[in-house]
């Protein structure tokens, strides 16, 4: 099976009242971990890959890995570009293969974001490709993402019809309360997602596919794991499962997932070399790696995203 768009994906997401996942790939290793998950599991899926991934694995390596997970799998699987800041970024991806772009411009004003969406879209559409845009900023750090909490910025119900309607994106990520990398909540500070703030978007926006990112829920065990080996990790508090699984039974078709995707792989490694600080063979601790994303993604897709069984 090629690669595929997200179009029929979100449309049966929405109307299934489930989410696909969006894990973001660097390597072999995760990326096999994933899709092994996905296809005992009979999920769709979406493989995506940052600007910082691409600049470390480059992107004729990234493409070739997904071209073997198609062979592997047979699955829908759509590549797509995360957190896209520039039309040029935007353009080589869609020139090189990938099925779905991610053009982020909620850094700029307003009116700035929806002319560098718009001509994204208008060039990604004229080759087929999907488009993803930002409204609203999320706080956090992870890969080029730097926001502050000071800088972030919920999303405006009042402004999404007129948005997607002057940029024609196919589908709009939002911020109600997620944020970007491990540390997503001060000591005391109780996780919440703007329930609310979704509403009233779905309402404005009818049928059409929301995103979720920074939706990593920052597992408890994997925490503790780096830490019980080396580590030096703070307690961490990521967004609670069942809100995003409330999420995925409303308008949010795509949840992110990287954060846990980095502590399931670091902690196990850590632990491997801990109990076997002697072994050098890189099959030795990235074969248990491999396996501790597969089941991390396993549960996701069962537990979170509600998508097993729907490939």
């Amino acid at each position: 099976m090629p690669l595929v768009t997200t179009k029929e994906m979100f449309r049966k997401a929405y109307d299934g009242g489930y989410a696909v996942g969006a894990f973001n790939v660097n390597n072999m290793e995760i990326i096999q971990g994933i899709t092994e998950a996905a296809k005992e599991l009979n999920a769709p899926l979406i493989l995506q890959v940052s600007s910082g991934a691409r600049r470390y694995a480059s992107h004729a390596y990234l493409i070739k890995l997904v071209e073997a997970a198609l062979v592997e799998t047979d699955l829908p699987i759509a590549l797509h570009l995360d957190h896209g800041d520039t039309f040029e970024l935007c353009k080589s991806c869609i020139d090189g293969g990938f099925t779905s772009v991610m053009i982020d411009g909620s850094h700029h004003s307003y009116e700035d974001n929806v002319k560098l969406t718009k001509q994204v879209v208008e060039y990604a559409h004229a080759h087929g490709v999907v488009v993803e845009a930002e409204l609203g900023r999320l706080a956090g750090i992870e890969d080029a993402v730097n926001v502050s909490e000071e800088d972030a910025s919920y999303t405006n119900p009042e402004q999404v019809v007129d948005f997607v309607g002057r940029t024609g994106c196919d589908s709009l990520a939002i911020a109600i309360g997620t944020s970007h990398g491990a540390y997503k909540f001060k000591p005391g500070q109780k996780p919440q997602l703007r329930f609310d703030i979704l509403a009233e978007i779905e309402k404005k926006l009818p049928n059409f596919p929301i995103v979720l990112h920074g939706a990593s829920s920052v597992i408890p065990e994997y925490v503790a794991m780096i830490n019980q080996h080396g580590g030096n990790m703070p307690d961490a508090i990521g967004i609670p499962e069942e809100m995003l699984r409330q999420a995925a039974r409303s308008a949010v078709c795509k949840i992110n997932i990287d954060s846990d995707l980095r502590l399931a792989m670091t902690g196990t490694i850590r632990k491997y070399f801990s109990e076997n600080p002697s072994h050098f063979d890189p099959r030795q601790y990235l074969g248990p790696a491999r396996a501790a994303i597969k089941g991390m993604v396993a549960h996701k897709i069962k537990n979170v995203l509600g998508c097993d069984g729907k490939a």
